[in-house]
């Protein structure tokens, strides 16, 4: 039996067919369904390339493919291809296909329309959450609160109606979009056993990584989009700037790309830490993203909203001191002495101060977040997802022979 499974990631083709990104959904990310499911289709926009940078990974090989959707981004050109995305996604799905829509997400939405009208069973893994993603500062649009009610309710009209859920976390997203049906949770995060390292951070020293050659400061880092301000990173530049003034010497690594770059880096100079903050951009998923993690002493994510952040999830399984919201699963991740509420400057920069000034407690947070990284281990979560793909795969043969 094929799975279908809907993507929000944006992918791009190359002449040989063969598909690319440069995010963590490559081949490898596909290739778990397959451990119950004999083919995967993925429904996602994709736009063709010439090339792709080499630091890509293929997301298309044996048993996975691809159903490209027009490629848009933001909501003004998802208007303007509105009938083509919705003639494309429905005729990506054949009856005998089991489908899992990875919600919220534009693209499931026109699938599971169509799939309600002929009584075709779906199942959803719910990522994230369109009430924290269109939180005020998050996104930029003047019809930012209608979005955020509308994509909120229809995301709980989406888990009601399906017949298996997967969550990211273990409550909060269950709570607020709860399915009657079969329910479980698992993270999304790819977590290999060469992803974590073997033992805790020392006492802050040579052990816990270069500085920049500045060799008292503190090295602070963040990873996630500048597609929108979800993860916070202008709050993080804000504060940041705010321990320098309170006489912190720190410097501050943001890994990640997108339209908000030249203007966090703008910010960066206006609040004066030109020269204490480098922007990596996007850095393939994998060894690239460990080195920096690594090379840093203390991970910040002070997101506006996270379903479950792998992010966070993987700096500690480098045995990073983690600071973040409290937003999301967040507070599944980390103790409450450990965050801060979302958008608060002052309290991040307070946090940030009190966790730099203590390194006996960043040794105690290093120990702690490596123990809960273990939770998440490849071979841990696998057996989760298996008996939610198999009870997929059982409700749909069993609506096909009716």
């Amino acid at each position: 039996m094929n799975i279908i499974l809907t993507s929000e990631q944006r992918f791009e083709r190359t002449p040989d067919g063969s598909v690319w990104t440069p995010a963590q959904f490559a081949y490898s990310f596909w290739t778990r369904y397959l451990d119950v499911f004999d083919s995967v289709r993925v429904v996602a926009r994709v736009r063709d390339a010439q090339t792709v940078p080499s630091e890509w990974k293929q997301a298309t090989g044996e048993r996975v493919s691809f159903a490209p959707i027009p490629y848009f981004v933001g909501p003004s050109q998802y208007l303007m291809r509105y009938f083509s995305v919705g003639k494309a996604a429905r005729a990506a799905v054949k009856r005998e296909d089991a489908v899992i829509l990875r919600v919220p997400s534009a693209i499931g939405r026109r699938i599971e329309t169509s799939l309600r009208k002929e009584g075709h069973p779906f199942a959803v893994e719910v990522v994230g959450d369109p009430y924290e993603v269109l939180s005020p500062g998050a996104v930029k649009h003047p019809l930012r609160p209608y979005f955020r009610w509308w994509a909120t309710l229809a995301l709980k009209r989406t888990c009601a109606g399906a017949a298996a859920a997967a969550y990211v976390t273990e409550h909060a997203l269950q709570r607020r979009y709860p399915c009657p049906n079969f329910s479980t949770n698992y993270s999304s995060v790819e977590l290999p056993a060469e992803a974590l390292v073997e033992s805790p951070r020392g006492m802050r020293n040579a052990e816990w990584g270069m500085h920049s050659g500045q060799s008292n400061a503190i090295k602070l880092i963040s990873v996630g989009t500048l597609t929108q301000l979800y993860k916070g990173t202008d709050v993080l530049i804000d504060a940041a700037a705010e321990c320098v003034r309170q006489g912190l010497d720190l410097c501050l690594v943001i890994v990640g790309d997108g339209q908000y770059r030249p203007e966090l880096q703008a910010r960066a100079a206006s609040v004066g830490l030109e020269g204490r903050v480098r922007f990596t951009g996007e850095l393939p998923a994998g060894d690239a993203v460990r080195a920096e993690l690594d090379r840093a002493e203390l991970f910040v994510l002070p997101s506006r909203q996270e379903g479950l952040s792998r992010a966070m999830i993987e700096a500690m399984a480098r045995a990073l001191p983690c600071i973040g919201s409290t937003v999301g699963g967040t507070p599944e991740l980390l103790p409450a002495e450990d965050m801060v509420p979302p958008r608060d400057v002052a309290a991040l920069a307070a946090k940030i101060r009190e966790v730099a000034a203590d390194p006996q407690r960043m040794t105690c947070m290093s120990r702690r977040n490596l123990a809960h990284a273990n939770k998440y281990r490849d071979e841990l979560l696998r057996e989760r997802r298996i008996q939610f793909y198999q009870y997929v795969r059982d409700i749909t043969t069993a609506w096909l022979q009716k």
